[in-house]
């Protein structure tokens, strides 16, 4: 911690492989995660016509196709989806939560990507952030450029770099 807080304390804007060599002293770091972090502006009156919030009362719709998301439902809340065909192809929840913000999680099903479901359920679920009093956040890695892609299309503002290291 010592070595950490000098890197940071003497230069604020440090350099990530400075960073890295001092997180590497004591065991090797095997996965690094590096990525653009966005907030949403204020989207509670945004238009989100084909969303649809799960429930408590709905919450089976996702059992067979977002499985990770019914087992976790009671943490994952807000969660929107866009259902076609009687199956959720698009589904935006909660990735993590705290009192003050929640991250977005959002995924559509590859048959049905360009459709602007993405934009759809992830601007719904913002909202209802949003509508709670907390703010909402997005990120995503640099390589992935769809998700990048969502970001600038929801108007998103960067505001950092996400980093996560194991």
């Amino acid at each position: 911690m010592e070595k950490l807080e000098q890197v940071i304390g003497t230069n604020p804007g440090a350099y990530l492989g400075e960073l890295i060599s001092v997180l590497s002293i004591d065991r090797q770091l095997i996965n690094l995660w590096i990525g653009p972090a966005y907030v949403f502006p204020d989207v509670r009156d945004r238009a989100h016509t084909q969303a649809k919030q799960v429930t408590h009362e709905n919450k089976e719709l996702l059992k067979l196709y977002f499985p990770y998301t019914f087992e976790d439902f009671e943490y994952k809340q807000p969660c929107f989806v866009i259902v076609e065909d009687n199956i959720p192809v698009s589904i935006c929840c909660s990735a993590r939560s705290s009192t003050k913000a929640d991250e977005a999680s959002v995924f559509t099903h590859e048959d049905y990507r360009g459709r602007g479901y993405g934009i759809d359920v992830t601007n719904a679920w913002a909202a209802e952030v949003q509508k709670q009093g907390r703010i909402a956040l997005y990120s995503t890695s640099w390589d992935n450029f769809a998700s990048q892609s969502v970001a600038r299309k929801l108007k998103l503002l960067q505001y950092g770099t996400d980093i996560h290291m194991s």
